[in-house]
């Protein structure tokens, strides 16, 4: 008799801790959550009509597997003008959320065996997918310097020998905030192009980069060849404040993109073409949402650097964009029992930094996509947690 046991790969993946702890808080009760990452606004109405006029029009049929033709279009138009890039919308995936993409971009470029070298801290879907491939997942720490986090390229190139498969970077970073320069993905660019290495961009976050002069953090796109070994994920969660849409893209070379279809055939066929409408109206109307979103992230980082300054017993880094700032602790070294002791004795809800990569053991990440109040109420909950 065999037990219905799933493959020991999946038995070995490693449980989400940030699941864990929100299980935990949310049957406790009482808790103030900043666990995920999400803002705490709906997204926009106009964005929201567009969906709902799809779903009037009779719109709820099988799209193509690659995404309407409409949205892979704004997509190209949007990096074009974006990024200066003109990937053509032929070089276009749409996907079920930007998670899925990293899975149809895992599935199509690594074998059993094969090494990836991943930047961390890290958000954890990025390293534990692999696995489910039977990938080698190496890390590869990013460092705090002066009071930020950096890439020491020196050493990553180093890392980054003939026999690795894949590189996988997310910039601007969930959870530290990092942002990669455009001279740092140019000397990546070609050292893998030399060796063959696949580089797995997460851009998920490139629109809330906390610098006013730009438009937008910068993308290995500008850096890249189009018959270049790399794949751009990137999601309308985070920017337009659409996370349960589950809508993303992929922008690939066109020799991948030509398989593509076959791929998001066999895991799930098409998106929703209602949800694909809404992604239109992002694209086409959501410069305003996208500005907003900056404005308030960058006040609420400032509250929150502020609030933490006044604390003895935290150090923090200023995040360079995304939703997350990422601080520690003094004297506290596992992550998880500290989250848990937040929960359970502050009523205040963080993510263990553990849940990013070893890395980040001992960090507490906080989601600052929320309203001041809020945030506020957060402060004064850990200051009574740290007797400050």
């Amino acid at each position: 008799m065999f037990p219905p046991a799933p493959h020991a790969r999946i038995q070995n993946l490693a449980a989400s801790p940030i699941r864990r702890l929100s299980d935990h808080g949310l049957a406790r009760g009482g808790v103030l959550p900043f666990w995920f990452g999400e803002s705490d606004l709906p997204t926009a109405d106009f964005i929201r009509e567009a969906a709902v006029a799809s779903l009037h029009a009779g719109e709820t049929f099988y799209a193509p597997n690659m995404g309407i033709p409409p949205l892979r279009a704004a997509i190209a138009k949007y990096v074009k003008d974006l990024h200066g890039v003109d990937v053509g919308a032929e070089r276009i995936a749409v996907t079920n959320s930007g998670v899925t993409g990293v899975m149809l971009a895992m599935q199509a470029t690594v074998d059993p065996g094969d090494r990836i070298v991943i930047v961390t801290p890290s958000w954890p879907n990025l390293f534990e997918i692999p696995r489910i491939l039977s990938g080698n997942v190496s890390y590869f720490p990013l460092e705090v310097r002066d009071g930020a986090w950096m890439l020491d390229e020196d050493k990553l190139i180093a890392a980054l020998t003939p026999d690795v498969r894949l590189l996988l970077i997310n910039s601007p970073s969930n959870p530290t905030g990092w942002q990669i320069t455009p001279a740092q993905q140019r000397r990546l660019v070609e050292h893998c192009r030399r060796h063959g290495i696949w580089i797995l961009a997460d851009e998920v976050y490139e629109r809330l980069t906390f610098d006013p002069t730009v438009k937008a953090a910068p993308s290995f796109l500008t850096a890249a060849e189009p018959d270049d070994r790399l794949i751009v994920i990137n999601s309308f969660s985070k920017p337009w404040s659409m996370t349960g849409w589950r809508l993303g893209w992929l922008v690939l070379p066109k020799a991948l993109a030509a398989h593509m279809p076959k791929l998001i055939e066999y895991n799930f066929s098409s998106s929703p073409p209602f949800a694909q409408a809404a992604g239109i109206a992002a694209l086409e109307r959501g410069d305003d949402v996208i500005a907003a979103a900056r404005v308030r992230l960058i006040a609420n980082r400032d509250v929150m650097m502020d609030g933490f300054s006044r604390i003895n017993s935290i150090a923090a880094t200023a995040p360079a964009g995304g939703m997350y700032v990422f601080f520690r602790m003094h004297g506290e070294t596992d992550s998880l029992a500290l989250a848990m002791r937040l929960v359970d004795d502050g009523g205040l809800g963080l993510a263990p930094g553990i849940a990013f990569g070893p890395s980040g053991e001992g960090w507490l990440r906080w989601c600052i996509a929320a309203q001041p109040a809020k945030l506020a109420d957060g402060l004064d909950r850990l200051r009574r947690f740290t007797g400050n």
